[in-house]
């Protein structure tokens, strides 16, 4: 694959844009970037607000803490922290310069106002409808499809932005159906590491720092520190790639204020696609040069996956990163597009599925077992194991049995969805 080429572009354009830095979890995170343009168009503090939000963004914004807001959770704290402090232009990091004095206006907001949370009938998977009032003026933003997607926006009933949704899905389309595994383990070798190397060395940066974090300090139910503790002192690498994603995990779900690399508009995978890779290339040895390239296989494998799976969705995305970090690791071990389509299979096929059930402390050890899966499916490999089509929702090729678990995520575990919302959001929750 050469830089003239379409496909070339394309991954460079899919990499650069998919791997930005995120303060906090997404869910709540869009939340406050919709607030705060919200707050911006209508031209102050609101006297009123009321929005609508998707069961995606219900349950992934309900037990998360939102950054920099003194350890408050839930959508009224990150709609509060955004009216109050959000600076839109910061896209998802619009929390990071929150100081505390805005900490005690965001509370102070929470007191005196109340957040009217109703949920859509959309049928999208990420969906803010932000609606704001003060005195006669009126201001609406709509984010929809992607965490900072602007898909509409109205001042006092005039519609001054009305996205076409139809072109952006047929770039979306035609950009990400460019995507197969193939091509991609050709692109790992031969890109110019110049086209993409900030971004991935931006995300070794600040994954590698989170994750130090969480084992270093006891966040949530510190499963990082677990791992290690039950490994002991001759921890495999394996445990350790294990540890260092479930540890970047924990600081971030409870309330870590360092920032990460996402991919596919999820933290949790963006560290799982990076450090278990990172630590791999740490154990084994391996140059930055291999370091990058095996980062640029491993995020572009997740985000195929979840390309028809969707950025939200009943089934738990760190699956997708843990096959694809599993993939890094073949890299690093000299792999190639074979020893990734087996083991992209052979780790869908031991974990065809993780419900998503929000983001929460929990995440950390999913993320744990999605690495092992997908290790282990690797170890498959080298030992001469497979599954073969007809094995369950497995076909062959890597790139169908991909296309299987996105149609398995989008259309057939849609009530799974409805039914965790439902538990979620029920009397006893």
């Amino acid at each position: 694959m050469y830089p003239g080429d379409e496909k070339y572009r394309a991954y460079c354009d899919i990499l650069n844009n998919e791997l930005a830095v995120a303060l906090g979890c997404t869910e709540p995170i869009a939340l406050a970037y919709a607030a705060a343009l919200a707050r911006e168009l209508l031209g102050g503090m609101p006297d009123a607000c009321a929005l609508e939000v998707c069961g995606n963004i219900i349950k992934n914004a309900k037990s998360v803490v939102v950054p920099n807001t003194g350890g408050l959770k839930g959508i009224p704290a990150a709609i509060a922290a955004g009216l109050v402090a959000g600076r839109s232009e910061d896209r998802l990091e619009v929390l990071s310069r929150v100081t505390r004095e805005d900490r005690e206006r965001i509370t102070a907001y929470l007191a005196e106002h109340e957040i009217a949370l109703a949920p859509s009938e959309t049928d999208k998977s990420l969906y803010i409808d932000v609606r704001l009032s003060r005195g006669e003026d009126t201001a609406r933003v709509v984010v929809a499809d992607a965490h900072t997607n602007v898909a509409r926006m109205e001042k006092n009933g005039v519609v001054l932005l009305d996205a076409d949704e139809g072109a952006l899905q047929a770039e979306f389309d035609r950009e990400y159906g460019l995507l197969n595994v193939a091509d991609i383990c050709d692109f790992a070798d031969t890109v110019d590491l110049s086209d993409v190397g900030d971004a991935i060395r931006r995300q070794i940066r600040l994954n590698s720092a989170i994750s130090a974090e969480g084992l270093e300090n006891g966040y949530g139910a510190q499963i990082g520190r677990v791992l290690l503790r039950a490994a002991g002192d001759g921890a495999d690498p394996y445990s350790r790639c294990q540890a260092a994603a479930a540890a970047g995990s924990d600081a971030r779900m409870s309330g870590c204020e360092m920032p990460v690399v996402i991919v596919s508009g999820s933290g949790n995978q963006g560290i799982t696609a990076s450090l278990p890779v990172i630590e791999y290339a740490r154990l084994t040895g391996a140059g930055e040069d291999a370091l990058l390239r095996a980062l640029v296989l491993s995020d572009l494998v997740t985000i195929h996956q979840k390309t028809g799976i969707g950025k939200l969705s009943a089934y738990c995305g760190a699956v997708c990163a843990g096959v694809g970090a599993a993939c890094g690791v073949a890299y690093l071990d000299g792999g190639d597009a074979d020893v990734v389509s087996h083991t992209i299979v052979n780790g869908l096929a031991i974990t065809s599925g993780i419900v998503c059930d929000g983001a929460k402390p929990s995440c950390a050890a999913k993320i744990a077992t999605a690495v092992y899966s997908g290790l282990l499916g690797y170890e498959m490999y080298k030992n001469g194991q497979q599954f073969y089509a007809g094995d369950g929702i497995v076909t062959k090729g890597a790139d169908n049995t991909i296309k299987n678990v996105g149609r398995l995520a989008r259309e057939g575990m849609c009530e799974t969805d409805r039914e965790i919302l439902r538990i979620m959001t029920g009397p006893n929750s």
